[in-house]
């Protein structure tokens, strides 16, 4: 796989697609785009961090930036540094779940925002062009270290007028986390302990090698469903690499599933602040269901964190996310934070005086799965095939705001192209995962069917 390059960052395997000189070629890009000014720089635990944070340091002085290094912290951390410092920028050296072999730039505007298409697309023909703005040796910028950036962070969610450090506290609650040996190592437990909560650390030596697979799917969270089983745990917490994704485990060691996290953060939210909500196509309804429990609508955009930002900007989200984990709270910042979506769970279960399993039982059940179709099995590039699939199912109206996603009284199919891999992706949910199944490959089938006509 090449680099992969969109407007909201570069991510690739280090040392052969990620490589010192393309580091290089987007830090000077994004530097020269800002037109110097002041970059917040952060890193997650990956053994490359160190070197990739060095080189982005030095090529951002190159192009007359001023650098703010967090060293290790959440990407959510960073943001609220861009805000904190009223930065030009920020760049966070992160792949996110990728294995430990990938590296990315993430890169922020001075909202903290992640870039947008007409940002992004902007550092992307500076990058192509080679017109980088280097300075001469008299402007060369300066760098600064943030040892209080993690604690600011941490201080900005306690200090949220519907969370209650004593309240939480004095609900006694155990808490096991794994934090993937990833940034929240330090610092998940650290908020937790501020919380007043009794904290099992599972994985959080912050050396950044993974002792599974980082993305925190049921498949790879053995370990800590039998540690919460055997220790009597309140409830788990498990965080991605770079801490902007966050799993929910009930004290039986069960998945809530990532799409209930925002479910949960929307629950908790209209439960006494009022407003619309907003997440991705691609993401439970569920998310439906819990606004309209509360009188509120839920809006839909395109997949990918900033059109969900973008969305919520649009109609005053008071809480927003994805699927995958992903809790925006934007009274702390327009991005995901798995620290606030913990804060927030907590104080949940505290308010409500309900065990972890029980809520999870209060939720909408509803199953997602996943499929793909190959576009080289069936002879067409993503945007012919989607083009059929819309014109197949005109009848239902689909959303083609992404790929095309057909709505239906038992569920919900969407289809979306890969921008990795000669596919096209299928997400369906319906009540149960069987049904969500039979729903996928219904229309999976009459639209093979149709490519053959």
């Amino acid at each position: 796989m090449a680099l992969i390059r969109s407007v909201s960052g570069i991510r690739g395997i280090f040392g052969s697609h990620l490589t010192p000189e393309n580091l290089v070629t987007y830090a000077a890009a994004f530097g020269s785009w800002l037109n110097g000014g002041t970059v917040v720089v952060g890193r997650d635990t990956r053994t490359t961090g160190q070197i990739c944070e060095d080189i982005v340091t030095a090529t951002l002085q190159s192009v007359g930036c001023n650098v703010i290094k967090t060293g290790v912290a959440p990407t959510p951390t960073i943001a609220m540094a861009v805000l904190h410092h009223q930065a030009d920028g920020g760049i966070v050296l992160t792949a996110s779940h990728n294995p430990a072999e990938w590296n990315a730039l993430k890169l922020m505007n001075s909202r903290s925002e992640i870039l947008d298409e007409k940002q992004g697309q902007e550092v992307l023909e500076i990058a192509d062009s080679g017109r980088f703005s280097y300075v001469n040796y008299s402007e060369i910028g300066e760098v600064t270290v943030d040892d209080e950036a993690l604690l600011n962070h941490i201080q900005s969610i306690l200090d949220l007028p519907y969370i209650d450090p004593d309240m939480i506290a004095g609900a006694g609650f155990t808490v096991a986390i794994d934090a993937v040996n990833g940034a929240g190592s330090h610092s998940m437990p650290l908020l937790l302990e501020k919380l007043g909560v009794k904290v099992h650390k599972l994985n959080c030596t912050p050396d950044g090698l993974f002792p599974h697979n980082p993305e925190p799917l049921p498949e790879h969270l053995g370990e800590i469903r039998s540690f919460i089983r055997e220790h009597d745990c309140d409830l788990g917490l498990v965080t991605d690499p770079d801490v902007d994704r966050l799993a929910l485990l009930d004290e039986k060691g069960d998945l809530f599933g990532e799409e209930n996290t925002q479910v949960a953060a929307f629950d908790f939210m209209l439960s006494d602040n009022p407003g619309p909500v907003a997440t991705n196509l691609s993401s439970s309804r569920a998310a439906d269901d819990i606004a309209e429990s509360h009188g509120q609508i839920c809006h839909r955009s395109a997949v990918g964190e900033i059109h969900v930002v973008r969305k919520m900007q649009e109609v005053g989200a008071v809480i927003g996310g994805e699927g995958n984990g992903g809790v925006i709270n934007p009274d702390l910042h327009y991005g995901r934070d798995a620290l606030a979506g913990a804060a927030m769970f907590l104080q949940l279960l505290a308010n409500r005086k309900i065990s972890a399993s029980d809520y999870r039982k209060s939720l909408p059940s509803r199953q997602i799965i996943k499929e793909k179709m190959s576009l080289d099995e069936l002879g067409m590039d993503a945007d012919d095939l989607l083009a059929l699939i819309r014109e197949a199912y005109a009848e239902h109206q689909p959303n083609t705001i992404d790929g095309v996603k057909i709505d239906l009284e038992e569920g919900w199919v969407h289809f979306r192209k890969s921008n990795t891999e000669p596919i096209v992706r299928v997400y369906a949910e319906a009540d149960t995962e069987q049904e969500a199944r039979q729903l996928s490959e219904q229309l999976i089938s009459r639209i093979q069917q149709e490519t053959q006509r």
